[in-house]
């Protein structure tokens, strides 16, 4: 008798089921107007009885649909509830579903983030939760919830991810008979509520067209190479690192493995920073648009900025003053400057040695300095010639400690010092772009947030693209990424004409890796091609200003290149000052780097070449360049084996930098009389 119920029971409940999935399937119906696809009762990958209610894949990405009709759902503190039953993990299936639909199709390049699991719960409405992953909505919300998701795939993508799907959830055959001969009664289903208040034609209508009305986002946000999208998922069992040569996409890479870590456990909290302070808001508003549901736990600073925070959490007092420290560095010099001026008169490149290669490590005792290697500086140095530079550095720390102040190389000892003293809980994991600008106390700073646990601590960067004195490696930061190490080697940014110009300014020079290995130029490829660069030698100043606005307006005349697109990309800030004002009295509207937040903007974007790092434009104009940076080989003026070929070897890679941020074509001009940038 039991049995019989038993049996009564699932068959009602398989015709509850089945009306239901025809209601959903009938309020979907209009998206496809809107350029959706519809794959109804689909065969669950790896299973042969469990099926998909229903797949759709459009504008908005990939959604595998499951209906419950059940009466009286509830969602509450994380967790489901069917009258007083917690069906919460009876979710789990589908969230494991999207995750290994997510693998699936990142061998055709579909970013994690794009295959959404949602549970519908028929007849009813004003539900919107997220449960494991799982997003839960009611049937009268459906179609919005879909709809709102706007333009994230092209219409070919939307094709390339409908072939895949098709593949990957194959067509199941007939269902099997219902045996309705069964004795009465039937036991009658749960009562679905009342369905007068779903929406009607016109709320389907309207929540359409602002799916529809929303503007598209750029492709890479939802698109990328299958090898891209492969390694946003890898997981590595510790420390990691991901490197390439400039427009290979390290940092979209970064900014999706960001998104997919923050995804990946409930409280998740990443870090993403780096060394250039305007680049975090740049990467977090980009981030708000291409992962809008984990945009509240991925956090991006500066690591200045986020010493500075973990400073104020502990109510340690630090007093970061630049003037200030200036003075007592100058006051330091003109005390013990002697034996020093006869190996590099400039006073800059010693402070440079200070920051970057004494303080940027940590160093406290002289023995510590005696036996540092110096990366990245070529001016080698006697051990007598080193105490002369400890004196200095002395002289310097007892001058910001008299007068109560402190420079940024104290911020971040300072912060790695409390770190190191009492861990900062919180993060789930840390993503450094642009690794190789920080310093190694800041690495060491960032290793002790992020811990040595799986996926924790990314590295992301390039040794080719250095451009700030002094170095470090993994080794000297205590951190070793043997085994977890990954490259990327495929330009996805420049056309093969730029990269041939990159290369050649670079070539001849050579540079030690983080990772510790000496590295020449790096071979390039690119499977596009595109305009060459155009080289302008300008007899007068008049005649380069006069060009570079002439080539400006002749880029943005099309349809193809907007004010937006273009980047003018300078050494120095006195040299963006003099382009923002030549441009504004040419009529061509300018935004500075310093104020670009990585919202679409009509208007020309200009800053130093520091700036840049990281991002890029379709065309790019190099101003005021010195000539001899553009010949592979040729020093400045009158320069040796010291410190300014040093700075001519940075120079030459900061060129390179602002020449690879260009996607399609680039501008460099130079006047015959201006000079050395050194």
């Amino acid at each position: 008798m039991l049995a019989a119920e038993s049996s009564r029971a699932k068959a009602a409940n398989y015709f509850a089921a089945a009306d239901s999935e025809k209601r959903i399937a009938h309020v979907l119906a209009p998206l496809a107007a809107a350029g959706y696809h519809f794959l109804p009762d689909r065969q669950w990958p790896g299973s042969r009885r469990a099926q998909v209610d229903m797949v759709v894949v459009g504008p908005g990405g990939l959604f595998i649909v499951d209906t419950k009709a059940w009466k009286d759902p509830v969602v509450a503190a994380g967790r489901v509830f069917r009258g007083q039953a917690d069906v919460t993990d009876e979710f789990d299936a589908l969230a494991d579903l999207a995750w290994k639909t997510e693998a699936a199709l990142a061998e055709i390049g579909l970013a994690p983030g794009e295959v959404r699991p949602i549970v519908v719960f028929a007849g009813h409405k004003g539900v919107n939760a997220s449960v494991g992953g799982v997003e839960i909505v009611g049937e009268g919300d459906i179609v919005r919830h879909i709809a709102r998701r706007g333009q994230r795939l092209t219409t070919s993508a939307v094709e390339r991810v409908l072939a895949a799907a098709l593949t990957y959830f194959p067509l199941i055959g007939a269902p099997a008979p219902v045996d309705v001969t069964l004795p009465e009664p039937i036991i009658a289903p749960e009562p679905a509520p009342d369905l007068d208040h779903l929406p009607n034609e016109s709320d389907i209508e309207a929540a359409i067209l602002e799916g529809l009305l929303a503007p598209p986002i750029e492709e890479w946000m939802t698109f990328l190479h299958p090898d891209q999208a492969k390694l946003v998922r890898r997981s590595f069992n510790g420390p990691s690192r991901i490197r390439g040569a400039a427009g290979t996409g390290k940092t979209v890479v970064g900014l999706h493995r960001a998104a997919y870590l923050a995804r990946s456990q409930a409280d998740a909290q990443v870090l993403v920073t780096t060394y250039v302070r305007t680049l975090p808001a740049v990467l977090g508003n980009l981030l708000a648009r291409m992962a809008p549901d984990v945009a509240d736990r991925v956090e991006f600073s500066g690591v200045h900025q986020f010493a500075s925070k973990v400073l104020d959490l502990r109510g340690i007092d630090v007093r970061v003053n630049t003037k200030a420290a200036d003075l007592a560095f100058a006051d330091a010099w003109r005390q013990t400057s002697t034996p020093l001026t006869a190996i590099e008169a400039k006073s800059a490149y010693w402070k440079e040695e200070l920051d970057h290669v004494i303080k940027g490590r940590g160093l406290t005792t002289f023995e510590d300095y005696a036996d540092c290697a110096r990366i990245g500086r070529r001016r080698r140095l006697t051990v007598d010639q080193r105490r002369s530079v400890w004196a200095l550095y002395q002289r310097y720390e007892s001058l910001l400690r008299e007068r109560g102040v402190h420079d940024f190389s104290d911020l971040i000892l300072l912060a790695e010092a409390t770190l190191r003293a009492q861990p900062l809980l919180g993060y789930t994991a840390v993503i450094v772009d642009e690794a190789q600008d920080l310093s190694c106390a800041m690495i060491r700073m960032l290793a002790a947030v992020a811990g040595d646990g799986a996926d924790a601590f990314t590295l992301i960067g390039d040794g080719q693209q250095t451009i700030y004195p002094g170095g470090y490696t993994l080794a000297e930061a205590g951190l070793s990424v043997a085994g977890r190490g990954v490259v990327m080697d495929v330009n996805y940014r420049n056309t093969a004409e730029i990269l041939a110009v990159a290369a050649r300014i670079v070539d001849g020079s050579d540079y030690v890796d983080i990772e510790g290995a000496t590295s020449g130029v790096v071979a390039m490829t690119s499977p596009r091609h595109g305009e060459k660069p155009v080289l302008v030698k300008a007899r007068t100043g008049t005649e380069h200003d006069g060009r570079l606005v002439q080539h400006i307006r002749r880029i943005t005349t099309g349809v193809d290149v907007g004010w937006g697109d273009v980047g003018v990309l300078c050494f120095r800030t006195s040299e963006v000052k003099a382009a923002v004002t030549l441009l504004r009295a040419a009529g061509i509207p300018v935004i500075e780097l310093t104020a670009y937040d990585g919202r679409p903007t009509d208007a020309v974007k200009v800053g130093t070449i520091k700036r840049a790092k990281g991002l890029e434009f379709k065309q790019v104009l190099l101003p005021w360049v010195a000539e001899h940076l553009m010949s592979p080989g040729v020093r400045s003026p009158g320069s040796q084996i010291d410190s300014t070929t040093e700075r001519d070897e940075r120079d030459r890679r900061e060129l390179f930098v602002g020449v690879t941020r260009a996607r399609d074509g680039v501008w460099v001009g130079c006047i015959a009389t201006h000079g050395s940038s050194a």
